[in-house]
């Protein structure tokens, strides 16, 4: 069976509590808001994918689903990957200066590269990591090498 389509990932959408709060939040990391944005909803185009952020009620109501108070993990992360640890470094003081909360703090790791993670206001996962095996292009797009390493 062929696929219709080619997959892709265009939106990532984050059920917030309080929209105004976690747009700050936002464009305190330096993410920019789109003008499709309303009192609604805010959008930021990522280097080609937009993360939207919508009221946590809202969202679920849109999927069909009964509202439910989060929990505490998820079972996701964003990533947000750079290109030396120290970067990573930087990128996660950054976040941390705006707001986020420490959830653990960037370190070498088992795999071979660097990695921490914070939380924004309405505790969804940000990894930060350097990973050496992977190629960030000069677009700021993540090149999987073509064998594993």
């Amino acid at each position: 069976m062929t696929e219709p389509h080619p997959p892709r990932l265009n939106f990532v959408t984050l059920g917030v509590r309080d929209l105004a709060v976690s747009r700050s939040f936002y464009e305190s990391l330096g993410l920019t808001p789109h003008a499709m944005g309303n009192d609604s909803v805010a959008f930021f185009d990522i280097n080609g994918t937009v993360l939207a952020l919508f009221g946590h009620d809202n969202l679920a109501a849109d999927a069909g689903l009964a509202p439910t108070p989060p929990p505490a993990f998820r079972g996701v992360s964003l990533a947000w990957n750079a290109t030396s640890d120290s970067e990573a470094d930087a990128i996660f003081a950054h976040a941390l200066a705006c707001g986020a909360l420490a959830v653990k703090q960037p370190h070498k790791v088992f795999w071979g590269g660097y990695s921490g993670y914070f939380a924004d206001p309405d505790g969804h996962l940000w990894e930060v990591a350097h990973n050496p095996f992977i190629t960030i292009d000069s677009n700021g797009h993540v090149i999987l090498p073509a064998t594993p390493q």
